[in-house]
């Protein structure tokens, strides 16, 4: 029997016969990972799969199609132009498919369920996960799949429900919501300050120990070496590491100065902000899919959520800087949750 292309059939029926002919969508979702990464290694490190078992599942996506979807040589991978093709078939599946479990959802008891947040590392830690349980006594038949992680979801591909970035997302599909702004400052233990002093500007700040979180939301490593040019790291850090709460407890026992939201202040714990004038601000936004927030569980944690970065309510999240010494006075609220008032340093006598 000769193949469709022996038989002279077209580019772009050939590829809709063979794409809808397809039973294994997994493969399917592989190849859009590695066409959305960029590379094999990206996309096996995010799908948590050897790099050998994606060019595994690749080849038979190759194989279904009866289409070579790559090229490769020592400059990478390349997408064809049918493959190009097969990306378009494929993602007008993927949203069909998606659309189809929002349908599901949605016709499910409203108020039941679960619901998917994705957030950063430090705002679900250090600002969400403490208020959550005002969320959860209001409903309390909700389940909440509260997912940190640096790494910035993706709503419009159903990796979460509703997400929270640190950058605006790029992705055309999803609602947006700004939903106020973290404002970014050095802070040092009391312990650091009286055996090294506070620094008072970036000049001062480069005789100092450092401690800092490097994450792609945050961006510190552009930071670093705008606020330092020409400064190694090794000259200035005496640790960094991948995650908020590693980064507060190094710095809040004395290791060095670190970079912290101005809100830090208002959660127990026991560091002082600097005089060293960082000038950061990062804008908060939330993104949902629009069919998502048709679903009423999903409506109700969006609205708490945007009260929860409310501005008017906290000040540590309006567009201007507000310093950690004015929360008193503009902060009107309920007492704030004390994180840290349960653990033990050195800095509680």
């Amino acid at each position: 029997m000769h193949s469709l292309a022996e038989r002279g059939v077209p580019r772009e029926e050939r590829l809709k016969t063979n794409i809808s002919g397809l039973s294994d969508w997994d493969a399917a979702r592989i190849f859009l990972e590695v066409v959305r990464c960029g590379s094999f290694r990206s996309a096996a490190e995010r799908l948590s799969l050897s790099i050998n078992a994606v060019r595994r599942r690749i080849d038979d996506f190759e194989r279904q199609t009866d289409t070579t979807l790559f090229t490769r040589d020592v400059h990478g991978t390349h997408l064809t132009d049918e493959g190009a093709l097969v990306v378009a078939a494929v993602e007008r599946m993927e949203a069909a498919a998606f659309d189809v479990m929002r349908t599901s959802d949605s016709t499910a008891n409203a108020l039941t369920g679960e619901v998917r947040v994705a957030v950063t590392e430090g705002l679900g830690t250090f600002w969400l996960a403490p208020r959550l349980v005002e969320f959860q006594q209001a409903y309390p038949k909700i389940l909440v799949d509260l997912h940190c992680a640096m790494r910035s979801a993706d709503v419009s591909r159903h990796e979460a429900d509703v997400a929270i970035h640190l950058s605006r997302p790029s992705a055309l599909d999803v609602k947006l919501v700004r939903l106020g702004r973290m404002h970014l400052m050095f802070w040092a233990s009391r312990s650091y300050v009286e055996r090294y002093g506070a620094p008072r500007s970036a000049a001062e700040l480069i005789k100092h120990r450092l401690v800092l979180q490097f994450a792609d939301q945050i961006a510190a490593k552009e930071t670093f070496e705008s606020f330092f040019p020409g400064v190694p790291e090794r000259d200035l850090l005496v640790m960094k590491t991948n995650v908020s709460s590693a980064n507060y407890w190094a710095v809040a026992n004395g290791a060095g100065i670190g970079v912290f939201p101005s809100y830090a202040i208002a959660l127990g714990g026991k560091l002082i902000p600097l005089e060293v004038e960082l000038n950061r601000p990062l804008d908060i936004w939330l993104s949902y899919h629009p069919g998502s927030g048709r679903i009423p569980r999903v409506r109700h944690m969006i609205d708490w959520l945007i009260e929860a970065f409310n501005p008017a309510r906290f000040p540590w999240f309006k567009e201007e800087f507000v310093h950690p010494h004015e929360f008193k006075d503009s902060y009107m609220g309920e007492p704030l949750t004390q994180l840290f008032g349960g653990f033990s340093t050195e800095e509680q006598r």
